[in-house]
């Protein structure tokens, strides 16, 4: 089609490549696009057809707008409106993430149960006399709640990081640490349950886990977008392939920079507190809610495109 051939005709100078007639023609032919795209959405059979004009226009859309100033209303508008939208049209991708998690966690369980010995080898010998000892490992943190709380953001943001760019690696990388972090927390339960603070345990989680573990799944699922671009291109040439999954990818890690600081100042300065254990439940369960609202607020008007 001609959009497409426009396009890649831009090539790496942008749109500077193009004549202004064909500028103008690619401007008409991205708004005709949209409205085409509107209706492939509608009839379910055209669902190829409109997932390749999607990725056509955000190709388009990022050509287009390449070079428009950042404004401070700009980032607004991206956590207000651009983040949501693109998680909710990648969900598949988070709940990939999610589904690998749960996976490593029911294999955690099921091996720490099997074999003491195994919770151990994994949290090694300090940590589990800790809890033995029927002690929470966390107590420290409230002496140096400042410090903790910025170091507690710098790993967790490490870890977002690495879990999203990972995905480069065809997503191998990814999916090792969705699913050891998800053998961790499995067996951190196990030998809490063991010792009988599971809801020390919990009550400790639920405060900051309620946005930090959706971040890591989302950053967890942006990596996993990386992989698909690499390793199933589809129709596109496997560069535009990457290029493509790759601004939404990255849409997804910036979105979720804002969540895991918040949930570091929580875990630093809440979450290890005397704070009765139904107060931190309920401050979760409140957190999460609020979350979900956020992410899906909008959902009922449909998953719209990015190019909208």
């Amino acid at each position: 089609m001609r959009l497409e051939a426009l396009v890649a005709a831009c090539g790496r100078r942008g749109v500077a490549a193009l004549p202004h007639e064909a500028i103008r023609e690619l401007a008409l032919l991205y708004r005709q696009t949209a409205a085409d795209l509107s209706t492939a959405r509608e009839d379910p059979v055209s669902a190829p057809l409109a997932q390749h004009l999607n990725r056509l226009l955000g190709r388009a859309h990022n050509l287009m707008y390449a070079g428009r100033r950042s404004r401070p209303a700009g980032v607004f508008h991206f956590y207000a409106r651009t983040f949501p939208r693109v998680f909710r049209q990648t969900f598949p991708y988070t709940a990939a993430a999610v589904a690998l998690f749960l996976a490593g966690a029911a294999s955690g369980i099921l091996l720490a149960f099997g074999d003491p010995g195994f919770e151990r080898f994994i949290l090694g010998g300090k940590m589990m006399d800790t809890i033995e000892r029927r002690e929470m490992w966390t107590h420290a943190v409230v002496a140096i709640k400042p410090f903790a709380s910025s170091a507690i953001m710098t790993n967790n943001l490490a870890v977002a990081f690495a879990a999203f760019a990972m995905g480069m690696l065809a997503g191998i990388g990814t999916i090792y640490m969705m699913v050891f972090n998800g053998i961790l927390l499995g067996v951190i339960a196990t030998a809490c349950h063991r010792a009988g603070m599971s809801l020390a345990l919990w009550s400790f989680v639920a405060p900051h886990g309620v946005l930090e573990l959706p971040a890591i799944f989302i950053a967890g699922g942006a990596g996993l977008l990386l992989a698909r671009g690499i390793l199933v291109p589809g129709t596109l040439p496997r560069r535009d392939a990457v290029a493509d999954a790759g601004s939404d990818a990255v849409r997804l890690f910036l979105g979720v920079i804002p969540l895991l600081v918040v949930a570091g100042v929580i875990e630093g300065f809440v979450s290890p507190t005397a704070v009765e254990p139904g107060v931190k439940l309920l401050i979760g369960a409140a957190l999460f809610v609020l979350l979900a609202a956020y992410l899906f607020r909008t959902a009922t008007g449909g998953l719209s495109g990015l190019n909208r």
